[in-house]
């Protein structure tokens, strides 16, 4: 028996045993999923030394270089301020660096969301090509719909209730019928994805074992 007959015999085993769930034996899925979560967790951990941090490791503190290895220190320094909050009479100085992490992450997040996903919605919101109107014009509310179902200002009721202006939540039920419709085709094509690797595995598992 080679490896690759090892390897789909593992693969078989594996899969009676995630599919040992809906027959209510636990012991068989955890075994499988841990073993997934162990094999995931050390493949990553090996891409990431191997591709990120020796790499980075060679060519900031390790080159030589004064502003590269300046470069390098500051991440470290980063990470030591983070293990300072386990402590909590120092948790405060960790803090800069949390600071500092959401910050860039934040400004980073916000850029892209912008730049890959705001401005090219409008972009082809706001286009009507080769005179196709009614698409145009469906788009165009259904995202203006959506986004003012997503706006939560609202006036204060005398009995201490708040309640949305009765245009803003006409508005606002039109977006969730387009959410709605759009969530519902988005988890009907992730069935008929699941379906299909589902039946191709399948298939491959039985070739295999007829020899064909």
């Amino acid at each position: 028996m080679n490896a690759e007959q090892i390897g789909l015999l593992a693969g078989f085993i594996l899969t009676l045993c995630v599919f040992s769930y809906v027959l209510g034996d636990n012991f068989l899925y955890r075994i499988a999923v841990y073993i997934f979560i162990g094999l995931a967790a050390g493949y990553i951990t090996i891409v990431t030394t191997e591709s990120v941090i020796l790499p980075w490791l060679r060519t900031t503190l390790m080159s030589g270089d004064v502003g590269s290895v300046i470069l390098g220190i500051i991440p470290v320094l980063l990470a030591f301020l983070l293990l300072l909050k386990a402590s909590p009479r120092v948790a405060g100085i960790g803090s800069l660096a949390l600071a500092f992490i959401i910050g860039v992450g934040t400004a980073v997040a916000v850029v892209g969301a912008i730049t890959g996903t705001l401005l090219p919605l409008v972009n082809s919101t706001s286009s009507i090509r080769n005179g196709d109107l009614l698409n145009g014009v469906i788009i165009f509310i259904g995202v203006i719909c959506s986004l003012i179902y997503f706006q939560y200002l609202a006036r204060r009721l005398p009995d201490g209730r708040t309640q949305r202006n009765i245009v803003v939540r006409f508005f606002g039920r039109i977006g969730q019928g387009f959410i709605v419709v759009t969530f519902g085709a988005l988890y009907a094509a992730a069935i008929i994805s699941s379906l299909t690797v589902f039946s191709e595995r399948i298939g491959f598992i039985l070739a295999r074992i007829m020899g064909s």
